[in-house]
């Protein structure tokens, strides 16, 4: 009867960890053009507002396609970045992202801050995280939510390897896949996460191109994919 009860237990806490599994992608603010028109043309980042969107909507895409059309994904989206670029450029953006969510039937959570970004994210159930990745710019060391926003060629909000350690490893499933699409992860940030979470981060060596989103590429790695 123990036996019984304890194989009646499991089974109910896989079909319960199975009913939460989240596809969570993240996507990063874009850079103001006032900023970036004072660099050099080959400098310049984010002439298209949407480079970072466009992109996460490919990945949503591709998750509807491998993993059903009910498949639960959480867009996490840096919200003053495109509240600021929309007043830039006179245009809805953050209404626009929102109009995106609805069509995929995606949850939208705004975030503001790498503090507020970690709690969204920890707010995961237990072991639901099967699929993470994240969109924008990063360095080696960091996941850049802003970028040449309020300060030229500088980010004001990232989440840094260091805060790793502050994210929940239980919200993640076993055998997640995760991913960023951001430059130069590969290089330190992707071995620091594996320590602090328990799972690989893909990252790249080298920087990464946007330049084809538009044309319904993901980016891609001018160096190599590594974990």
């Amino acid at each position: 009867m123990l036996g019984h009860l304890r194989t009646v237990a499991l089974a109910f806490l896989l079909l319960t960890a199975w009913s939460h599994a989240d596809h969570v992608v993240v996507t990063g603010g874009p850079t103001l053009r006032k900023w970036e028109n004072l660099r050099v043309p080959d400098d310049q980042h984010d002439r298209w507002w949407a480079n970072f969107v466009r992109a996460s909507t490919l990945r949503i895409d591709e998750i509807r396609k491998t993993d059903g059309p009910n498949a639960p994904v959480v867009w996490m989206v840096y919200q003053p970045g495109y509240q600021a670029r929309g007043k830039e450029d006179g245009k809805p953006y953050t209404q626009w992202i929102a109009e995106l969510a609805t069509k995929r039937h995606v949850t939208l959570i705004w975030f503001n801050s790498s503090g507020n970004f970690i709690k969204s994210l920890n707010s995961r159930p237990r072991g639901s995280v099967e699929t993470f990745d994240f969109f924008g710019h990063s360095n080696a060391h960091s996941f850049m939510f802003d970028y040449g926003n309020a300060i030229m060629a500088t980010s004001t909000a990232l989440l840094h390897e260091r805060d790793l350690p502050r994210i929940q490893s239980s919200i993640f499933a076993r055998n997640a896949y995760c991913k960023s699409w951001g430059c130069h992860t590969g290089e330190s940030m992707s071995s620091v996460w594996k320590r602090a979470v328990g799972v690989s981060l893909i990252g790249a060596r080298g920087p990464t191109s946007y330049s084809d989103v538009g044309q319904g590429t993901l980016p891609v790695v001018h160096g190599t994919w590594s974990r």
